[in-house]
């Protein structure tokens, strides 16, 4: 990424934070895969909320997918009408990706989903999940669906139980 300035992608996705970007976008880099820190821009001198050096937006990559954190200020805050699904395939890996996302004061919500301490929505989606959800079989699809809805974190083995009918 840093090869590569943020304007040079065809397309990026804009994190608005308060005064988090730097925080959020090392986090975001340490905890997934294919991620980079790349470019921290400072204002240039003071401005109505912030001072000079402080920082503006941080451009990374996450899952190599190019973002762009910019402290914005605090009016504007992240809802449940845009959140990231990050696909895992072991139990290990949906509890690694949740439990760093829950701490610091994250909050987990139903069928996947989970608020980090930053206000950001993610969804945990274990590939089996997905499967189960998608399976020929119109039961097996139904109990998966059942058994989701009663999960906050995705537990691998009782979707596998679901589709089997167990």
């Amino acid at each position: 990424m840093a090869d590569r300035p943020i304007a040079e992608n065809a397309m990026a996705t804009c994190l608005w934070f308060d005064r988090q970007a730097e925080e959020a976008a090392r986090f975001y880099c340490e905890l997934f895969p294919d991620s980079e820190l790349g470019t921290i821009e400072r204002a240039p001198g003071d401005y109505p909320g912030g001072s000079k050096g402080d920082v503006i937006t941080v451009d990374f990559t996450v899952f190599g997918r190019p973002f762009l954190a910019l402290n914005g200020g605090a009016q504007t805050e992240f809802t449940d009408a845009v959140s990231f699904q990050v696909f895992t395939d072991t139990q290990e890996e949906t509890d690694c990706y949740w439990n760093a996302l829950l701490a610091d004061g994250g909050e987990p919500m139903m069928c996947s989903w989970v608020k980090d301490r930053f206000g950001v929505r993610w969804q945990i989606v274990p590939r089996v999940l997905m499967h189960g959800l998608g399976h020929d079989d119109a039961d097996a699809r139904e109990r998966v669906f059942a058994a989701m809805g009663e999960m906050q974190k995705i537990d691998h083995t009782r979707i596998e139980a679901a589709i089997c009918g167990e």
